[in-house]
């Protein structure tokens, strides 16, 4: 009997363990080449981890709410995502407004953060902000962040990674 408990026991603590997901953070990340954040979150979709938009997630680091599922996003009432068009350095030295790109870049955003964009005028050379109700409207708030304001000090998530990232300018900037 104490052999089959100890079995159980044991398939019970492995299947927890195959269950659970890292959590990847997300602040002050300010962008940098389209393909690299695709690369980057495409690896993120299939680890299944989930994300905690907390701080700034500009240009293209905004691509992470096309390729990771909605369901696996959540956000701060830190959260701040900075959207504009795609770029390349022209002859001069210039950024210049690369439209295929800036197109692709809009084609990943699900249809709500489409709409909000397209209200404001489109994506543009100019960043524009989604944060506050809007984003909240659009999705879940972290669990982390209900508990900060219940609670001087929130629990950490047991397998936590920080992306903050330091990408460089390029494409999206």
């Amino acid at each position: 009997m104490k052999l089959v408990t100890g079995l159980l026991a044991v398939v019970l603590l492995l299947a927890g363990i195959g269950a659970s997901h890292a959590v990847v953070r997300i602040g002050e990340d300010r962008g940098g080449r389209i393909g690299t954040y695709v690369d980057k979150y495409q690896d993120l979709r299939t680890s299944g981890d989930t994300v905690i938009i907390d701080g700034l997630c500009a240009s293209a680091c905004t691509i992470v709410l096309g390729a990771v599922p909605h369901d696996k996003i959540c956000v701060t009432s830190h959260a701040n995502l900075g959207f504009h068009a795609a770029w390349d350095f022209g002859a001069n030295g210039r950024a210049v407004t690369n439209r295929e790109a800036t197109q692709m870049l809009y084609s990943m955003y699900p249809s709500p953060v489409k709409h909000w964009i397209s209200a404001r005028g489109g994506l543009t050379p100019h960043m524009i902000f989604l944060r506050g109700k809007a984003l909240m409207s659009m999705y879940k708030p972290c669990y982390m962040d209900a508990q900060a304001s219940s609670s001087a000090t929130p629990p950490a998530p047991a397998h936590q990674h920080d992306a903050i990232g330091r990408g460089t300018r390029a494409l999206a900037r």
